[in-house]
């Protein structure tokens, strides 16, 4: 039996104050966010200064989304035991000692050590901030109002990552990209200890430690093995014995969850629509996002030759598109119902993807910014109001965990995306390569090397320029060829994920809270009761 019981309200009384804490919390996820970008563009650096190998650099890359993966879902629990102000402070200090460190390692294994680092704090830091932000805005219009503000933050935030990168790289050294970090980290956590409020579950349950460790167990394991599938095969024995072990993992955590008195997670969540099928949009969207964004790096920067910094330059549509549209996403949501606007938000991002399909060398920049807004666009108009719909479910309480989940779809989606849209594009250009006419006139090193990346043909041609140049005419038009083969398969990919997302939204994802899932009713009530146990 359930029964009202009142409790402190942990939010503060005045709208300004409010507004203020919410501006701190989009600091704190600004800075992890460009973290999971901005990288990227140094990936070429760290070859000429650390003499970085392909699989380290994968590593520096992957590093912290295992990391963040492992352990997201433990930190937004414990989070909600332990309070999350401390939590959030604590989560800011790591990630800023780590990317100082980062910035100074002499190694690429100082740096993906410092990368796992990054993760950890990065994992106690995004669910923090989403779920301080639900216990500050009770009202759901204005709680939809702040998670468009939060998750413009964060989609801005990915997309700047290349620009700032790429602007302290034509400046200063490799380890500049990361150390940049380390005073907004700073600034934000003496403005999270001066302005955020405290607030913790105030029923906090017994830790259910096997929960946590089944958790990040299961999650750590998927990842990994998402990682590794391209490298190793997907149909490889190691592949297969690492989905095996992380479906082991998750149905044990899911029985030991319906089990235990007091679950680290209730499951019984997944059977309100609202929350899985929104779940299941994020991870639709991220899922062709990283994708897109894998494949629109290359096609810049080898197609078009595009500086690092240009790239960068060159994505702000995509800030601003994902920025608008998660502004008003959430809110366009609480008037139309969330159904229509996140299905239509993964409909507008099929139809991009389908466009940018079609593009070309010639393809104009101006074309290229339709491209970029109508997918963005359609980003945003799907996970913000997709989170909005996630956090409502949860009680005030569980805010931690919640947002957990939420984060983990994106992360779970983002690195599936891009394994899966990178395979394809893989298979599709070492085949052609392999089937050129420049195959059979080409020296078999050169030719091994063009099938590791479209950027290793591109310099081989240059090199052969100068004393075969018919082979080196040859190889550049193969190599052209064969990368928008797999690019347009690729995009294609994304297009079709994204538009069976967008029909299963509109037909599974209820518009409004409905008041027979007792959860939901929390958000009927006045913000200062919660649900509790009755003894």
């Amino acid at each position: 039996m359930k029964t009202l019981v009142s409790h402190p309200v942990a939010a503060p009384s005045s709208t300004d104050r409010r507004w203020r804490v919410l501006t701190v919390l989009c600091i704190a996820v600004f800075a992890i966010n460009v973290d999971t970008t901005i990288v990227n563009v140094a990936l070429p650096t760290l070859v000429k200064s650390l003499g970085a190998s392909t699989s380290s650099l994968q590593w520096v890359v992957d590093a912290y989304n295992l990391a963040f993966a492992a352990l997201v879902l433990a930190a937004g629990s414990l989070s909600d035991r332990f309070g999350r102000k401390g939590a959030l402070m604590l989560g800011l200090a790591i990630f800023g000692a780590a990317t100082t460190a980062g910035a100074f390692g002499t190694t690429t294994g100082q740096l993906i050590i410092a990368r796992v680092a990054m993760g950890v704090g990065a994992a106690i830091i995004f669910p923090n901030t989403l779920s301080i932000l639900t216990n500050v805005f009770s009202d759901r219009a204005e709680r939809a109002k702040a998670i468009g503000a939060w998750g413009a933050t964060t989609g801005m935030a990915v997309a700047f990552g290349p620009i700032i990168g790429g602007w302290l790289l034509e400046r200063f050294w490799w380890g500049s990209v990361f150390v940049v970090m380390a005073p907004v980290a700073t600034i934000a956590m003496v403005l999270v200890m001066l302005f955020v409020p405290a607030s913790r579950n105030p029923a906090a349950p017994r830790l259910d430690g096997l929960g946590l460790g089944l958790s990040s167990a299961a999650v750590s394991l998927l990842v990994y093995t998402i990682i590794e599938a391209p490298g190793r095969g997907w149909s490889a024995s190691g592949t297969l014995l690492g989905f095996a072990a992380a479906l082991v993992a998750f149905i044990a955590f899911v029985l030991w969850e319906r089990r235990v008195d007091e679950p680290m997670l209730d499951i019984g969540l997944f059977k309100n629509l609202r929350f899985s099928a929104a779940s299941g949009a994020i991870s639709v969207a991220y899922f062709a996002l990283f994708g897109f964004i894998f494949l629109i790096t290359m096609y810049f920067q080898f197609m078009h030759g595009y500086s690092p910094f240009s790239t960068g330059v060159r994505l702000v549509p995509v800030a601003i598109g994902m920025g608008v549209s998660s502004a008003v996403g959430p809110s366009l949501a609480v008037r139309l119902g969330n159904n229509r606007v996140v299905a239509g938000g993964l409909a507008m991002m099929a139809v991009g993807f389908a466009w940018i399909a079609t593009s070309t060398t010639d393809t104009s920049y101006i074309e290229m910014i339709g491209q970029m807004l109508v997918t963005s666009a359609g980003m945003g108009l799907a996970t913000a109001p997709a989170t909005e719909a996630i956090m409502g479910v949860i009680p005030k309480e569980k805010a931690g965990v919640g947002a957990a989940v939420n984060d983990a779809n994106r992360l779970l989606g983002g690195t599936l995306g891009v394994a899966v849209i990178g395979s394809v594009f893989a298979s599709i250009y070492i085949r052609a390569i392999a089937t050129s006419k420049a195959a059979a006139v080409i020296p078999a090193r050169v030719l091994a090397q063009s099938k590791d990346s479209v950027g290793a043909a591109l310099a081989g041609a240059h090199q052969l320029a100068s004393f075969n140049p018919h082979a080196a005419g040859l190889l550049n038009t193969a190599a052209h060829s064969a990368f928008f083969d797999g690019f347009r398969v690729g995009c294609l990919v994304a297009a079709g994920v994204a538009l069976v997302g967008a029909v299963f939204v509109a037909i599974v994802l209820p518009a409004r809270p409905t008041e027979s899932f007792d959860l939901d009713l929390l958000e009927l009530r006045p913000p200062e009761f919660a649900v509790a146990d009755a003894s």
